[in-house]
């Protein structure tokens, strides 16, 4: 198997990893000289070298863009460099949950349910009419109904918590959703960059395999027409 050595290591790399300076953008090269002011366009890098550098210039892109990186940028970066998604599988509904988790997310999915205010207007009407009514206000809690003040407060008091409850993990819920929203599109971005860096680099490739191909024609046809002037 073919191997040539990099230029910017010394180390041995297959054939078909090596990428020649002259392909490489601009702005890359650029970068590269930095750390390595020996390297020219004449010489060449591996392809690992290559995205590492790359990679690295993506990083100072973010520095200089948004400043000090935080520690979701890192995370973006470590699995785009790695090739691994940046989110976890999301939680199913309720596991995890601990007892009181559980019945503070049923309080709250029953508290703004219809079917809590039928059966709260039900039991305020059976109530009043049960004391107006059928014990002619002298039962257990006749009008003004201090009693049945009483038992709303209790359930309002203990309800609102409750429900807070359940609102602050949906809080923290939707928090990091927010946050994996952010660092997929991110990733995505720096995917594009880099995926855009890629093509100008195959299309650079290209053009000088094209070169080369067109410049061994004419070499071909200048070897053909001067041999048919000596046959002359």
């Amino acid at each position: 198997m073919k191997t040539f050595i990099s230029a910017i290591s010394g180390k041995e790399f297959p054939a078909a990893e090596k990428v020649s300076g002259k392909t490489i953008r601009a702005s890359i090269m650029d970068f590269i000289l930095k750390e390595h002011p020996e390297f020219t366009r004449e010489q060449y890098l591996s392809v690992g070298e290559l995205n590492y550098y790359r990679e690295k210039y993506i990083s100072d892109f973010l520095i200089k863009e948004v400043g000090e990186i935080s520690e979701l940028e890192k995370t973006v970066l470590h699995a785009l460099k790695d090739k691994k998604i940046v989110i976890n599988k999301p939680e199913e509904e309720g596991q995890g949950y601990t007892f009181g988790q559980r019945v503070a997310d049923k309080v709250a999915e029953f508290g703004g349910s219809w079917t809590f205010i039928i059966s709260f207007v039900v039991f305020l009407i059976a109530w009043i009419a049960l004391n107006v009514f059928m014990l002619a206000n002298k039962g257990f809690d006749p009008y003004p109904f201090i009693l049945l003040n009483l038992i709303l407060s209790c359930i309002a008091a203990l309800q609102a918590p409750v429900i807070m409850m359940s609102q602050n993990r949906q809080e923290e819920k939707d928090r990091e959703r927010s946050k994996n929203d952010y660092m997929i599109n991110l990733k995505s971005e720096l995917e594009i960059r880099m995926l855009h860096e890629k093509i100008d680099h195959l299309i650079l490739h290209q053009e000088q395999s094209m070169l080369e191909i067109q410049k061994i024609q004419i070499d071909m046809m200048n070897d053909i027409i001067h041999k048919m002037e000596n046959k002359k």
